[in-house]
């Protein structure tokens, strides 16, 4: 499989040109681009979360503790003396980045459901929900965000699936079919269980024509 380097590079290239092209398409100003591409980014590691002691899952909890540390300010500060809410906030880092970090080193499996269509589409709708409910971001730029860090998402399969092919030996490895994948074909009830998480994000996503019509307006800058 390619390695932390060559996912986070790859998926940091794929961003900078998606934030380009959005950029000249005037779909969103310069700072708006950096974000674009940090998204892109983040998501070219993301699939790797479930890998146990490894660069990926290091960084991906440490970056999601970040806006979970702003989500429990904005929450709790009407309700919390400063002492209170700096003890709060000390929780909330720790509550993320070792018990998240060691819930997912232990209820899930490497190349399993995380290295799937579905969870790059979990993972993609979440983004975009939170840019639009929690950040009242505008919704084509919340499907923007959405759609960055899907972007990254199947870059690193599709980077998987490249590694899995011994060109020299012209032969496929075993971990061949294990990234690039619509669900986990092992495990069927890790595939009904993201599916129900995915449910509940419905009510809050951007409206739905506003996709299609960002995606209409890609198809026309592609060609």
């Amino acid at each position: 499989m390619a390695n932390f380097r060559t996912h986070i590079t790859v998926a940091t290239a794929g961003g900078m040109l998606l934030a380009y092209a959005g950029w000249q398409a005037q779909w969103w100003a310069p700072s708006q681009a950096l974000l674009v591409m940090a998204l892109t980014a983040f998501g070219g590691i993301l699939p790797d979360i479930d890998a146990d002691r490894s660069h990926s899952i290091r960084l991906i909890f440490n970056i999601l503790s970040i806006p979970a540390l702003v989500l429990g300010v904005l929450l709790l500060q009407p309700w919390l003396s400063s002492g209170q809410l700096l003890v709060a906030c000390g929780g909330i880092y720790l509550a993320v980045r070792y018990l998240g970090g060691f819930s997912f080193s232990r209820f899930t499996v490497h190349r399993g459901i995380w290295h799937s269509l579905l969870a790059s589409l979990l993972c993609a709708l979440l983004t975009a929900a939170v840019s639009f409910q929690l950040l009242a971001q505008p919704p084509w730029l919340a499907w923007s965000h959405g759609g960055a860090v899907w972007l990254g998402f199947i870059v690193h399969l599709t980077l998987d699936e490249l590694y899995s092919v011994d060109l020299e030996g012209a032969r496929l490895k075993r971990s061949f079919g294990t990234a690039l994948k619509l669900g986990d074909g092992r495990r069927p009830m890790s595939n009904w269980l993201m599916m129900i998480a995915i449910l509940p994000l419905w009510p809050w996503l951007p409206p739905w024509v506003v996709l299609g019509e960002l995606v209409a307006q890609g198809s026309l800058l592609w060609r």
